[in-house]
């Protein structure tokens, strides 16, 4: 237990868990500092889903921002895009803005891991921060992060529709259907994911360097030009999940469909 004063801290991802974890915590401990790293590079839907969350919350979201974006870091690595495994992104774009935000304070930092997950999620090194799992102590699991979400009127993200992860629009941790669905639904943002991708390989090429993708050994230019390809065995997963879990969410046939597809484990600083 920490001694003296202590700050109460609840880190946004834009996903369904940390959302229902902030609104369940909200009377329970009316002090609670809300935070969301704040890369540049989130989805639109993450925004307007924090906004509408502010608004339940009624109280703001301090949005962390790193004192150096990902463009200095991409130069810093030398053209090596983030991957699962080297997760820098991770490291420069949310956690050290975190940590630099607590800096020495006493805190409590309240992680949303329900109790049907097996994981721990992002625990900080230092010993000032302390972390707490409201849900993992009071068994709620994903119908009941559900429950509370509607409960509060907020629901979820609309980018569930289509993918299950929050997360930079570019995060490495998408499935191919995901990528699909960014170029139908953001296709400025696509094509940036492109650019950065292009502008690495043309360097490495003239350095006769090793070449980076952010989708496994595949560009996104040959990953879009299978689009027929992946979605029609997307589809194909889609319905063939719904018919044995009929009762089942959509975001949770979606989500097992995702997992088959491609089972990596996401961020969880920048997940949950």
């Amino acid at each position: 237990m920490l001694e003296g004063p202590v700050r109460h801290v609840l880190g946004i991802s834009g996903g369904k868990d940390s959302a229902a974890l902030a609104v369940y915590m909200r009377d329970r401990i009316p002090e609670m500092e809300y935070y969301f790293c704040d890369t540049g590079a989130e989805l639109p839907e993450t925004y307007e889903y924090l906004s509408r969350l502010e608004a339940v919350l009624g109280k703001p979201i301090a949005r962390l921002n790193p004192e150096r974006g990902f463009d200095h870091w991409l130069w810093i690595y030398q053209g090596a895009l983030p991957s699962p495994q080297m997760r820098w992104c991770t490291k420069n774009l949310k956690i050290k803005p975190f940590e630099a935000w607590v800096g020495d304070d006493q805190v409590y930092s309240y992680v949303a891991i329900r109790s049907d997950e097996k994981r721990e999620g992002y625990i900080s090194r230092k010993p000032n921060i302390v972390p707490v799992f409201p849900f993992k102590d009071d068994g709620i699991d994903k119908p009941g992060v559900l429950q509370i979400l509607e409960d509060a009127g907020i629901g979820l993200p609309s980018y569930y529709e289509w993918r299950t992860r929050s997360g930079c629009y570019f995060c490495f941790f998408q499935r191919k259907a995901e990528w699909v669905g960014l170029a139908e639904r953001h296709p400025d943002l696509f094509e940036r994911a492109v650019a950065y991708e292009e502008k690495v390989n043309y360097e490495a090429s003239a350095m006769k360097e090793r070449t980076y993708t952010w989708s496994g050994n595949e560009t996104l230019v040959t990953l879009l030009s299978r689009k027929e390809v992946i979605m029609r065995r997307h589809e194909e997963a889609l319905q063939k999940q719904q018919s044995t879990r009929r009762n089942a969410p959509l975001i949770d046939v979606l989500g097992e469909v995702l997992d088959d597809e491609d089972d990596s484990q996401g961020c969880l600083i920048c997940h949950l």
